[in-house]
């Protein structure tokens, strides 16, 4: 097992990587993303979301993509987790973990003051794997999002 940053030409790996994650969610017809948008952004010439991929016997088992995010409390950058996915085959084994130790051991190195993420509700296996390794739910909080036409329209507003 390693875990490394994914490189520029495993862009295809990634996307059905990602897709692969949707199917899961049960949301696959969500994934806007391509293989374009992904090289413009996890593989840009100065990235703000990277992705580190965990390889086995020289396959890829599973990714974790991620970006800074700041808390203004602590003043400090943290780490927000965006996907976290291992590939059925190889649930089971520790991969998930590992990612999660890697993550949270750039944190440590960098002295950042937080590692977060979200979590579906019905997704109770993840919770309650998240759950044995210390993760707390953050349920006084409210996620909201505004995306597609009320992002637009928000945008939008008299200067």
């Amino acid at each position: 097992m390693k875990i490394r940053a994914a490189r520029k030409d495993e862009a295809p790996i990634t996307l059905q990587l990602i897709k692969d994650l949707a199917e899961y969610e049960k949301a696959p017809d969500e994934v806007e993303t391509t293989e374009r948008e992904i090289l413009a952004t996890i593989f840009a010439e100065n990235p703000k979301v990277f992705c580190d991929f965990i390889e086995v016997d020289g396959d890829v088992a599973g990714m974790a993509i991620w970006f800074l995010n700041y808390s203004t409390w602590q003043g400090k950058h943290g780490i927000y987790l965006e996907d976290l996915f291992v590939k059925p085959e190889y649930r089971g084994r520790g991969f998930g973990k590992a990612l999660l130790q890697h993550l949270a051991s750039i944190c440590i190195e960098r002295d950042y003051g937080r590692f977060q993420w979200w979590v579906l509700d019905w997704n109770s296996p993840a919770i309650e794997f998240y759950r044995s390794l210390g993760a707390e739910a953050m349920s006084e909080w409210t996620v909201y999002r505004v995306s597609g036409d009320p992002l637009r329209r928000l945008g939008e507003l008299p200067k």
